[in-house]
């Protein structure tokens, strides 16, 4: 115990909020604090996806225009998706569908899936060997349909400035399940603007569509925000397992790391939106890329899971200041 502080909060912490008014009336968030700059904001009733993150005061993430919205505003049909898409810095995409809305297999499947839209079963935290973690439990289990959970950890150190998300996946059914997952991470001004400096360890980088074929060799270069600018994306291609992204902000002196196992999540997809209050970059590891859930089955790309089967997830987020 420390003997100059009266309760750990003065230090380090977790602490319990619920918000009230506006989209995200009730919303329950976990505001941790590691005691060494980095914060991050987890939401229990969104997957446990984390909204917000902060390193020395400083805003790493990128919040849409739709803010914080609850689980019932959630639609993920046609363009009814974006009412209720915060982003923040973590959203998870699947797990029975990744990007575009589409009918696979007979079933009608929503935009980036439902998970990052359900309430966790259950929600808790505890304090471990220099590590705040947070516990959930999110289940996609149906009637007549798929049985996915999703159980969580999310690991704060206090000892250093970085978090790990790690991820099992469950099939609690009888029967084998497609399953996608992507990882929509989601970084924002000041972190980016287009002084950014941004590396991804990928082999091969194949632009997702025409558009963003004609400016594949700025990729990783940033632009300032501009009026009517369309979204690209880049699919990226790794040749060895130690999977890396990072990004850097020289005015501020410092930025993030990206690590993953690419043996795990084998595919990974750079957003890159540069329009007017639209200004975000995605990074965002998974094990399919986007495109919708009947692609990735025609490309022979689509993961199955057995009756029964587990399955492990591991990205690791590190705050880096000064040198990069």
């Amino acid at each position: 115990m420390n003997p100059y502080i009266g309760h750990d909060s003065q230090i380090y912490g977790i602490e319990e909020h619920r918000l009230v008014g506006g989209k995200g009336d009730g919303l329950r968030l976990y505001e941790v604090n590691n005691g060494k700059g980095l914060m991050l904001t987890v939401s229990p009733d969104r997957n446990g996806d984390i909204t917000r993150l902060r390193f020395k005061g400083i805003n790493m993430s990128y919040m849409s225009p739709s803010g914080y919205a609850a689980p019932a505003y959630f639609n993920g049909f046609g363009d009814n998706w974006k009412v209720s898409f915060t982003a923040g810095f973590l959203t998870t995409c699947g797990l029975e569908n990744v990007s575009c809305c589409c009918t696979d297999d007979g079933e009608e499947l929503p935009f980036h899936g439902s998970i990052g839209n359900r309430p966790c079963e259950q929600a808790y935290w505890t304090e471990e060997d220099g590590k705040l973690v947070i516990h959930t439990v999110t289940k996609d289990e149906v009637l007549f349909g798929r049985k996915l959970r999703l159980e969580r950890r999310i690991e704060v150190s206090t000892e250093e400035n970085s978090f790990e998300i790690c991820d099992v996946v469950k099939n609690t059914g009888d029967r084998v399940e497609p399953m996608e997952l992507l990882y929509h991470m989601n970084m924002g001004y000041p972190l980016l603007d287009e002084d950014s400096i941004v590396k991804i360890s990928s082999a091969e980088v194949i632009p997702y569509d025409d558009h963003a074929a004609e400016d594949i060799a700025n990729w990783m270069h940033m632009e300032k925000p501009t009026p009517n600018c369309q979204e690209r994306c880049y699919l990226h291609k790794f040749a060895d397992k130690n999977g890396k992204a990072s990004i850097f902000q020289p005015k501020l002196g410092m930025g993030l790391s990206i690590t993953f196992d690419t043996e795990e999540l084998d595919s990974f997809v750079e957003w890159k939106s540069m329009g007017v209050r639209d200004y975000a970059l995605g990074l965002e590891c998974g094990n399919c890329y986007p495109g919708g859930r009947d692609i990735m089955r025609k490309t022979g790309m689509l993961k199955f899971m057995q009756p029964g089967e587990v399955k492990e997830y591991h990205v690791k987020i590190t705050m880096m200041e000064e040198n990069h």
